[in-house]
């Protein structure tokens, strides 16, 4: 599950500080208001790390407009009514300072952390319970750090465990749907065994991680990282580091890694860089000429032959920045955006190039898009944080071929291919309460839904078979509701904490056209 928090975010308790507390020693206030959120040493926690290099494509006079009148898309509150100009700057002037010493975490310090809780190979190869194993849902509760495994059939949790402090991203699946992959904001990726309900491996990849992707044959991890600029590779089997790659281009200069994906149909991990114009291809296979022919002189080379060979980097230069990307379902294709919005564009992977713009308002977000057939051809929709839009992209022509306004920004957007609806959130407005449901043939608003009026509803997720759709009531006191498909009737209420995101086993190891991947 995806929650947003703004590069320059402070904690909380900052809402309830007078400007005269704030002229104090800056990093007394820091130590005070915000190392809960973004740790003692600013390199991040459940918010980012605020260091200079990670507020790089920021210019310091629009931090404080952000910190004094908040962010689109975070949540982040505005300052500007409770802290005057001075104390805003003492607060830009000290994330923007370089700490004295930032710790190393290389490959000694990563493997110093790894945990086996259980050998690889040592728990039975027969599930405890008995279920659909394809038709489990995992559900991420941030409120108390827990997760649950839930039966998507009769809705019944069969499990709670606790996870790693504040998760990011979706929890990634082994092709065969029994381990779940989990990666926390401070950087501790966690190997869960579904089948004997058991946390079986641990490592710290990073100080402040992104997120990560399972190779499509299962044998590899990836990890993105915000803080060290790094792209870690691991063995999925029991978490062992393989290859550190550093996110540099040609010229050395570095950059944060903001989304890291699976092409298993390319078989191979799409790295975007936050810092840097260039989208990369990482292949997992041993042998690169059948999938790239004629292009292996195209990648960059290792030091040694051996690290050529493995692992191999193919660099795609781009025009803008890529923050956010999701692929056609050939995966050929990949549509981009960049932070500022405004624009996307269309990259062509096998030939390397961009071949379109995207024309797109506010900010979308790409990676919550779904896909469709629509009167015989294949179309995108993504929904926006910025705006109260939909976009629907045809995916022949990259042209938008439809915009449909909802009730306000929105996260999420969700559907499966056995129905005709398409379901959105307003997560990022005053109407966060309500769902707005949307039929993929008519492309029109059908039904505005309010599970719980004044709580906050986001992240839909379908059954395997699309019959039912389970929805978060995304507070402290929060549950799922599971709602009928066709007829928008509630079915059941489930409590739980902060149920931020749910996963379908089946949708997501199939990569539906109606999920994220």
């Amino acid at each position: 599950m995806k929650r947003l928090f703004s590069a320059f975010c402070v904690a909380s308790a900052i809402l309830m500080t007078t400007p005269s507390a704030l002229a104090a020693e800056p990093a007394a206030v820091y130590t005070q208001h915000c190392a809960s959120c973004h740790g003692a040493d600013r390199l991040g926690g459940t918010g980012p790390a605020l260091l200079p290099e990670n507020l790089e494509r920021l210019r310091k006079p629009e931090a404080l407009k952000v910190i004094a009148n908040s962010r689109a898309a975070s949540q982040m509150p505005a300052f500007g009514d409770k802290l005057s100009a001075a104390d805003i700057q003492v607060v830009a002037d000290f994330i923007y300072t370089r700490p004295a010493s930032v710790p190393a975490w290389g490959l000694n310090e990563i493997r110093a952390t790894r945990i086996e809780h259980y050998k690889a190979g040592s728990l039975p190869d027969k599930p405890a319970f008995k279920a659909d194993l394809l038709n489990l849902f995992v559900v991420v509760e941030t409120g108390d750090h827990h997760a649950t495994l839930l039966d998507g059939d009769t809705f019944e949790p069969i499990h709670r465990f606790q996870t790693r402090f504040a998760l990011h991203g979706g929890p990634k699946f082994s092709p065969d749907g029994r381990y779940v992959y989990f990666a926390s904001r401070d950087g501790w990726i966690s190997r869960f065994d579904i089948w004997n309900l058991k946390t079986t491996h641990e490592i710290r990849a990073g100080i402040n991680t992104r997120n990560l992707a399972v190779s499509g044959d299962g044998r590899y991890v990836i990890v993105g990282n915000y803080l060290p600029h790094t792209l870690l590779i691991l063995n999925a089997t029991d978490l062992s580091p393989l290859k550190l790659i550093e996110a540099r281009d040609d010229n050395g200069k570095s950059s944060r890694v903001s989304a890291v994906y699976d092409a298993a149909p390319r078989k191979s991990f799409i790295a975007a860089l936050k810092d840097i114009k260039e989208v990369w291809e990482i292949p997992y296979t041993d042998d690169h000429e059948p999938i790239y022919p004629g292009l292996v002189h195209d990648f960059r080379l290792a030091e040694s032959l051996a690290d050529k060979q493995l692992f191999p980097i193919r660099s795609i230069p781009l025009e803008n920045y890529l923050d956010d990307f999701y692929f056609d379902q050939s995966y050929t294709h990949l549509m981009g955006a960049s932070r500022e919005g405004g624009k996307g564009q269309v990259i062509n992977l096998d030939a390397r190039r961009k071949i379109a713009d995207l024309d797109l308002p506010g900010m979308p977000h790409l990676g919550s898009g779904i896909t469709w057939t629509y009167q015989g051809r294949p179309v995108m929709a993504t929904p926006n944080l910025k705006s109260g839009v939909i976009s629907i992209i045809d995916m022949k022509t990259w042209q938008v071929i439809k915009r449909i306004d909802t009730l306000g920004p929105g996260f999420f957007m969700r559907s499966h291919e056995n129905t005709p609806y398409a379901w959105t959130d307003n997560f990022m407005s005053p109407a966060k309460d309500t769902l707005t449901i949307i039929d993929k043939r008519s492309l029109e608003i059908v039904r505005n839904l309010t599970p719980e009026p004044g709580k906050t509803a986001a992240h839909v997720e379908f059954t395997r078979d699309g019959r039912y759709v389970l929805v978060s009531i995304w507070e402290m006191d929060g549950a799922l509701i599971v709602y009928d498909a066709a007829t928008f009737k509630e079915v059941k209420r489930i409590p739980m904490s902060r149920p931020s995101g749910k996963y379908n086993v089946y949708n997501k190891t199939t990569r539906s056209a109606g999920t994220s991947h």
